[in-house]
């Protein structure tokens, strides 16, 4: 991993705030001037530090109202069985989130659906297909309280 400056920081956390910014706001913001903050911006870019830039959307707005997380256990870790297993929900676009897990569940995902009963069908016809699932339990979200894609940068 390479050393960050703390003009490097400064822009990411500048541009996790506000990805839409101009370069000229950008560069005022980390105080250089717009040609080489752009360098750093590409640097970092090209260095995969800054992967991407994108909207954030509200999900009930947009018709998601319900949110939940299922906890899988696989019959089986044979590396066959987990890569088909993750190259289907990678597949999956209700699939927000999977996290491989240490403990009792293997594989964490965090879904989204319209309604209880479309997460249920979701849940029985897609989730429970998946290859080697062997267990499942599922909880929902009440409130969100946090949804952040920033990180701590010092």
């Amino acid at each position: 991993m390479r050393a960050f400056d703390a003009t490097d920081l400064a822009i990411l956390r500048a541009l996790q705030q506000d990805a839409r910014q101009s370069m000229a706001e950008l560069a005022e913001k980390v105080a250089l001037s717009q040609s080489p903050c752009w360098r750093r911006v590409k640097q970092l870019e090209e260095a995969g530090v800054i992967v991407g830039y994108s909207a954030q959307l509200h999900r009930d707005k947009l018709g998601f109202g319900v949110t939940g997380f299922v906890h899988l256990q696989m019959a089986s870790h044979a590396q066959e069985l987990t890569s088909a297993f993750e190259r289907e929900v990678v597949a999956l676009p209700q699939v927000l989130a999977c996290h491989n897990l240490s403990g009792h569940y293997d594989y964490m995902l965090e879904l989204i659906a319209p309604d209880l009963q479309s997460f249920s069908d979701l849940v029985r016809s897609k989730i429970r297909a998946l290859p080697g699932v062997k267990e499942i339990s599922t909880s929902f979200s009440l409130k969100q309280i946090k949804q952040t894609q920033e990180l701590p940068l010092k």
